[in-house]
């Protein structure tokens, strides 16, 4: 639904409101291209489009909520001012991220990268005690050759994607 900017701005305010404890709410910003205008940005002989397009802002909340307003160049500025303002008040409630679980997450990946890295030495008798730690290091030691080549692989696919 399509509404002038005031209508937005309260529309946009009451929803926030109403999502303040829990929800998610998606802005989208498009420029505007009415139908059967060229949509390429340049002009065929190489100069830059010097037209100045509306401006399309969304709003939704995924369910049932939904609303836009569009923009027009001239009233851009003073739109993005009364719109920054409400964006900066209304999203005070954010969650933090947890940077707990980041370090742990990379702690764990460097981990792994070292256990990659780190070459296993096969040692001891085949026969007795140590039996059981030298497959264990034999599984070890396979598991290790595998998680290499599929590392290997993985970069020269990439490099592979970089150069075409």
């Amino acid at each position: 639904m399509l509404v002038d900017h005031d209508t937005f701005l309260k529309n946009l305010t009451a929803l926030f409101e109403s999502k303040r404890e829990h929800g998610s709410i998606w802005l989208t910003h498009k420029r505007l291209i009415h139908d059967g205008e060229d949509s390429t940005m340049k002009h065929e002989d190489g100069a830059s489009d010097t037209r100045e397009y509306p401006c399309l802002v969304r709003v939704t909340d995924g369910k049932s909520t939904r609303f836009s307003t569009k923009v027009e160049p001239g009233e851009l500025f003073k739109f993005q001012a009364h719109y920054g303002n409400l964006l900066k008040t209304s999203m005070t409630t954010l969650r933090k991220r947890d940077k707990k679980r980041e370090k742990l997450r990379a702690e764990e990946a460097s981990k792994r990268k070292k256990e990659m890295t780190e070459p296993i030495v096969l040692d001891g008798s085949k026969r007795g005690k140590g039996r059981r730690q030298q497959q264990r290091k034999i599984k070890a030691l396979l598991k290790q050759q595998e998680s290499q080549r599929k590392h290997h692989e993985r970069e020269e696919a990439s490099k592979k994607t970089e150069s075409a």
